[in-house]
C-alpha cells in the first residue's frame, strides 16, 4: 500500500500550502483536484495513488516521444556526468555546436544562425529585439512597431505578451505592454459562408496589405504562428497565407517572424509548419518539442544577412544585447540532439500521418453534434468547438466553464484533457497508439455530453 505521507491527498496538501501554479485561479483547488504525478510511462502519467492518466495534451504541448523516454534519458544522464553547464559568453561546447549544425540542416533553407534562449517566451523576446535592433543598425530607427494576428498568443513575458491578442491579458497588463498593429486572422472558422480556407487566406492577405501600405515604414516585423494559432483556441488556416505573407514582407521591407514554438517538430504533419508553404521566415522561434519535453530550451534561427548587420568592431556599438545565465545549457542541448536523432532514425512523420488519419476518422461523427460548431485538424493537432447554438455559433457564456466540466470528467476517466475555454483539443505524444486515441476521443465525447447538459 502507498505510504499515506506520499499519497495524493498528502502531497496535494503540501503543495497548496506553499506553491502558486501558472494560469490558475488557486481558489479553484478548493473543489478542483490537485493531481500529484510521481512518474511517467510513454503517453501516460501516474499519480501518487497509482492512478494512470493518458496525456492528451503532451503536458502543455512539449512531450513528443513519451514520458521518461529511455533513449533521451540515457543521453541526458551521459551528458550530466560530463558537463552540466558552462558560461556561453566566450566559451562553447560540443552539444551546442552540434545542435546548431543539426538545426540549420533540418530548418528551411537560408536559416543559418542559431541564438539560444531558455523557453518559448524568451525566444519571442529575442526575435522581437533582434528585428528591431537590425533595423536600428541599418539606420531605420523609426521602425519600432510590430504586426500580429488577431487572436494571437506568443507568450507571457512582456514583449511576447505585447504581440499577443488575448483580451484578458491585455486588459490586465495593458499599461506595461507595447501596442501592436493587429491584422485580421486568416482563421478558417471565421470565414464567410461557403468560403474555402484558401479564399479566407487570400482575403486576409489583402487586409494585411492595406495595413502594411499604411504602416510598413514604422514596422519591424510581422509575427505569426504558422498554420495553427494554438493558445488562441487552436484556430487553423491555409498555408497560402504564409506564402503571401512572405511575399508581402519582402515587398514592404519588414521581417517575417515564425513562432513555431508549439507547431514545430512534427505537430502539423511536417517537421516545421513553414515547410507546407515552402517559405523561409527571417526568424524562426523554436522550443517545447525541441527537447521532447525533458528540459527548458529555445532557439531562434535567423539568416546570415541579419547576423551580418550586427557584426562590426566593438566601437561601432552594434552587438546584440541579450543573455540568459543558462544560454546553450549542455544538458538541454544534448537532449535536443537526441530528440532530432529520433526524427532522423525513425519514421516519425509517417507514423504521425497514420495516427492523424485515425484521429480524423474518429472525430468525424462529432461534426453533426448539436453543440459542436466545428471540428478542425492540422496533423497531430485537433480541436472541437463547443457552442450553445450550432446554427448561429453562439458560444456558451465563459462564466459557465463548460470546458472545465470536460477536464474534470477526463480526470475521472483517467485522461488528461485541458480545454482552452470551450475548445476541446487533442495534442498527444507521438508514441500514442490508435487504441489510446480512441480512449481520448471516447472520453471527450462523453465529457461533452455531460458539459452541454444544463
Amino acid at each position: 500500500m502507498s505510504n499515506p505521507e506520499n499519497s495524493n491527498a498528502a502531497l496535494a496538501a503540501r503543495d497548496l500550502k506553499h506553491l502558486w501554479h501558472p494560469c490558475t485561479q488557486m481558489h479553484d483547488h478548493e473543489s478542483v483536484p490537485m493531481v500529484p504525478i510521481v512518474r511517467g510511462d510513454g503517453a501516460w502519467l501516474i499519480d501518487a495513488d497509482g492512478r494512470r492518466y493518458l496525456d492528451g495534451i503532451s503536458s502543455w504541448w512539449t512531450n513528443l516521444f513519451g514520458h521518461a523516454n529511455p533513449r533521451i534519458a540515457a543521453a541526458l544522464a551521459a551528458q550530466a556526468s560530463t558537463l552540466e553547464h558552462v558560461i556561453f559568453a566566450g566559451f562553447t561546447h560540443e552539444p551546442a555546436i552540434e545542435l546548431a549544425e543539426e538545426l540549420v540542416r533540418v530548418a528551411p533553407p537560408g536559416l543559418e544562425r542559431v541564438f539560444y534562449a531558455d523557453n518559448g517566451s524568451s525566444a519571442i523576446e529575442v526575435a522581437l529585439k533582434m528585428s528591431f535592433h537590425y533595423w536600428l543598425n541599418q539606420g531605420h530607427g523609426e521602425k519600432t512597431r510590430f504586426i500580429a494576428l488577431s487572436g494571437s498568443y506568443h507568450g507571457e513575458t512582456l514583449g511576447a505578451l505585447s504581440v499577443s491578442d488575448v483580451a484578458l491579458y491585455r486588459k490586465t497588463y495593458a499599461p506595461l505592454l507595447l501596442t501592436p498593429f493587429l491584422a485580421p486572422s486568416p482563421d478558417s472558422y471565421e470565414g464567410e459562408p461557403g468560403e474555402s480556407p484558401a479564399q479566407v487566406a487570400a482575403r486576409r492577405l489583402q487586409d494585411l496589405r492595406v495595413l502594411l501600405e499604411r504602416h510598413a515604414h514604422e514596422t519591424c516585423a510581422v509575427i505569426v504562428e504558422p498554420l495553427v494559432q494554438c493558445a488562441g483556441g487552436m484556430r487553423m488556416y491555409h498555408p497560402d497565407y504564409l506564402t503571401g505573407l512572405r511575399a508581402l514582407c519582402d515587398e514592404f521591407a519588414v521581417h517575417f517572424i515564425a513562432d513555431e514554438i508549439a507547431v514545430g517538430f512534427g505537430r502539423t504533419g511536417s517537421l516545421f509548419a513553414c515547410e507546407q508553404a515552402l517559405v523561409t521566415p527571417d526568424f524562426m522561434c523554436l522550443s517545447k518539442g525541441l527537447t521532447a519535453g525533458f528540459l527548458p530550451l529555445s532557439a531562434v534561427l535567423t539568416t546570415t544577412r541579419i547576423y551580418e548587420a550586427f557584426y562590426a568592431e566593438y566601437s561601432a556599438g552594434k552587438a546584440f544585447l541579450h543573455s540568459h545565465s543558462y544560454t546553450g545549457n549542455p544538458l538541454a542541448c544534448r537532449v535536443a540532439l537526441e530528440t532530432l536523432a529520433i526524427f532522423r532514425d525513425e519514421p516519425v512523420l509517417e507514423r504521425n500521418r497514420q495516427l492523424a488519419a485515425h484521429l480524423a476518422r474518429r472525430l468525424e461523427p462529432l461534426r453533426g453534434h448539436p453543440h459542436v460548431a466545428d471540428v478542425r485538424q492540422t496533423g497531430m493537432i485537433a480541436a472541437i468547438e463547443l457552442v450553445a447554438d450550432k446554427a448561429t455559433r453562439r458560444p456558451f457564456p465563459s462564466s459557465e466553464r463548460r470546458g472545465l466540466r470536460v477536464y474534470l470528467h477526463g480526470l475521472r476517466q483517467g485522461v488528461l484533457l485541458r480545454p482552452l475555454g470551450n475548445v476541446i483539443y487533442f495534442m498527444p505524444p507521438y508514441v500514442v497508439t490508435e487504441q489510446e486515441l480512441d480512449l481520448l476521443v471516447d472520453t471527450a465525447i462523453s465529457g461533452i455530453a455531460r458539459a452541454v447538459t444544463d
